[in-house]
């Protein structure tokens, strides 16, 4: 993609709230409504054809970051890590019960917290555990972990790269010193680049390098500075986000002072550098937020239409059933979404009485699972085939998202529609998420005064 493609001006007019799009519906339709033995039901239900993706929340991390949305719980203390694996275990021994653990899995990915906060040991038994129930996993399986390399040495690289993990992503977030210290996440660069220069001698293929805009005290100049170091260290991927301001939500954004983080404009003139840095050094953006060298399968998944988005984030390895286990963990199948208790005490109780952990979910209609098709193939690769969709739920696409139409005449410069197919330009890849809102039936629910959403600029 060339530099000049994306009209810049053209974008940032368009900033409203809106859903990231990581599931159809969305999480905060997540209800109590869909109860633990309908869930069962689904479960059971699936076929034993279908791959599986796993997906493990290991959630601990020893202080906050104050930037981060995810749902963590902070100790310094090992045996609550010990007690943690032993619950996990439990929980895949009763998800035997209900899910055919001779399927062949596709996708395993560790995310936190902080999944190497557990020590060489503790991954050792809980990956042990893991294919103890799960015995056919696929010799191409994507097999990833999020790191944060304040938190990883050698002893726990062997256990993944001996278990057959083969994609790691690093959290650096930005290399500033002073925006490291106001956010709590110190960091220097020769720690990021020892943990690179780690897995690279450890045979770990491909690599993620996660960093965020819009944090406190980032200017356009300390961001060039972060971007530099950051391509020296030659990742596979980025991930650059928008840093998503949710004080509501996550009580350690409140110690965050506002006036400090960057206007709109600042953070648009991070974005288009970002982007033209990275494109004139080789990446490609790819969906939503990522850049990946050419060579990359994520890469080639786009230009083939191949691209899959879940909870997470994009990846080759489309038509599995993602089960979620652990702490607030969520798993999406062919007709629902479920999640796991958010709390430690309420998981461990349902454990313990010999239940899955499950605390809400949703359960997918006929028009859910329609609207899901079309907004994940915009999310993933930026076009719908039209044709496909109206065979697959026998509609007229165009009369039944005529409502949906009418709001995407307001985006009508950033996609190209045709009797055939829906596709996105370059400028409206930036806007995707407020392109797929217009095929969103449960935006229309959310009053203008709620806060639900970041910003989608």
């Amino acid at each position: 993609m060339k530099k000049e493609d994306i009209n810049f001006d053209a974008y940032v007019k368009y900033s409203k709230p809106g859903p990231r799009y990581t599931s159809y519906p969305t999480a905060i339709e997540f209800s109590e409504d869909f109860k633990y033995e309908e869930y069962l039901d689904e479960l059971k239900s699936q076929k034993s054809s279908t791959p599986l993706s796993l997906y493990f929340h290991l959630p601990f991390c020893r202080s906050a970051c104050y930037f981060c949305g995810c749902n963590v719980v902070y100790t310094s203390k090992s045996e609550k890590m010990d007690r943690y694996i032993k619950y996990l275990d439990k929980e895949i021994e009763i998800l035997s019960k209900y899910v055919d653990t001779n399927r062949v899995v596709t996708q395993i990915h560790f995310g936190g917290g902080t999944p190497t906060f557990f020590d060489a040991k503790q991954l050792e038994l809980h990956i042990k555990n893991i294919k103890k129930h799960f015995k056919n996993i696929s010799s191409d399986a994507e097999i990833s972990c999020e790191i944060d390399p304040r938190f990883l040495n050698e002893e726990q690289l062997q256990v993944l790269t001996s278990n057959g993990f083969n994609r790691i992503s690093y959290g650096v977030q930005d290399f500033n010193e002073k925006v490291q210290k106001v956010i709590h996440r110190i960091q220097p660069y020769e720690i990021t680049k020892n943990a690179i220069d780690m897995a690279r001698e450890k045979g770990i293929k491909s690599i993620n390098m996660d960093l965020i805009y819009g944090l406190p005290y980032q200017t356009l100049d300390t961001f060039k500075k972060t971007l530099e170091l950051a391509l020296s260290l030659d990742p596979d991927r980025f991930a650059v986000f928008n840093y998503a301001h949710v004080p509501w939500i996550k009580k350690s954004m409140r110690k965050l002072d506002e006036d400090t983080i960057p206007t709109p404009q600042v953070k648009l003139e991070i974005l288009k550098y970002t982007h033209d840095y990275l494109t004139s050094n080789g990446y490609r953006m790819i969906g939503m937020d990522h850049y990946a060298k050419p060579e990359d399968e994520l890469f080639r998944a786009l230009e083939d239409g191949t691209l899959h988005r879940n909870f997470q984030g994009y990846t080759t390895k489309a038509g599995a059933d993602l089960i979620g286990v652990g702490l607030t963990s969520i798993g999406e199948g062919f007709r629902h979404y479920a999640q796991n208790y958010k709390d430690m005490k309420p998981y461990e109780a349902a454990i313990d009485e010999g239940k899955l952990p499950y605390f809400r979910g949703v359960k997918l209609s006929d028009e859910d699972r329609l609207r899901k098709d079309v907004i994940m193939s915009l999310m993933a690769n930026f076009y719908v085939n039209i044709k496909s969709v109206e065979d697959k739920f026998n509609i007229d696409f165009f009369e039944h998202f005529k409502e949906g139409f009418e709001e995407l005449k307001y985006l009508n410069e950033f996609v190209e529609v045709s009797k055939k197919e829906i596709k996105v330009n370059p400028t409206g890849r930036l806007l995707i998420r407020n392109i797929a809102m217009c095929f969103d039936e449960y935006m229309k629910k959310i009053g203008s005064g709620e806060k639900r959403f970041s910003k989608t600029v």
